[in-house]
């Protein structure tokens, strides 16, 4: 069931990244340590806190597409995970991760109606550092060190939670061999 689940998320996913492929707009790029600054739009997402181990986050992700289908909210982009908290610091129990979909305005029609930790909400436009993590690397700590550093020296301070998005996952199901980028929501400081 596991398995199946896990491949049913990797379709819809591939088939979101398909229909969404312009929602990341590039910006300015320092070759050196491959970490990009990006503006994204602003955005409608359908959301829900998931608390507990991250290597037990599918049941989750697969429920907030399904609970998208059954509302007729459709996706329209890649899914993202918010970080909440850090696991160096917490136990596997405690993660918190907000798990996002894009999806269509209308959907704010429904905010408010999906019980407790999930609903809709806009996000604002935002400039975010983002550096990748290729597949089959999950040393999270030297990519976080590396794109931190890289804030600091040019002149950026963080604003929020580091996320993670999820382009073109072509039907992989280990997680160790997926490609995803890392984004961490910036402000240039004066």
């Amino acid at each position: 069931m596991k398995k199946l689940l896990n491949v049913l998320f990797l379709l819809v996913v591939s088939m979101l990244v398909a229909v969404a492929a312009a929602e990341i707009y590039a910006g300015q790029t320092d070759a050196k340590s491959e970490i990009t600054i990006r503006k994204i739009e602003p955005q409608t997402v359908l959301y829900t806190i998931y608390r507990g181990e991250y290597q037990k986050i599918g049941k989750s992700i697969g429920n907030i597409y399904g609970l998208a289908m059954k509302n007729q909210i459709w996706p329209k982009g890649s899914i993202s995970l918010v970080y909440l908290n850090n696991p160096q610091y917490v136990s596997g129990e405690h993660c918190l991760v907000e798990i996002r979909i894009p999806v269509s305005k209308e959907a704010l029609k429904k905010a408010g109606t999906f019980g407790e930790m999930t609903d809709v909400k806009e996000l604002k436009a935002m400039e975010v550092a983002v550096i990748k993590k290729p597949a089959g690397q999950m040393n999270y700590t030297s990519l976080y060190s590396n794109i931190h550093k890289w804030i600091s020296k040019n002149g950026y301070r963080t604003t929020e939670n580091a996320c993670e998005i999820f382009p073109g996952t072509s039907g992989i199901t280990d997680y160790s061999q997926v490609n995803s980028e890392i984004m961490v929501p910036v402000e240039k400081l004066d």
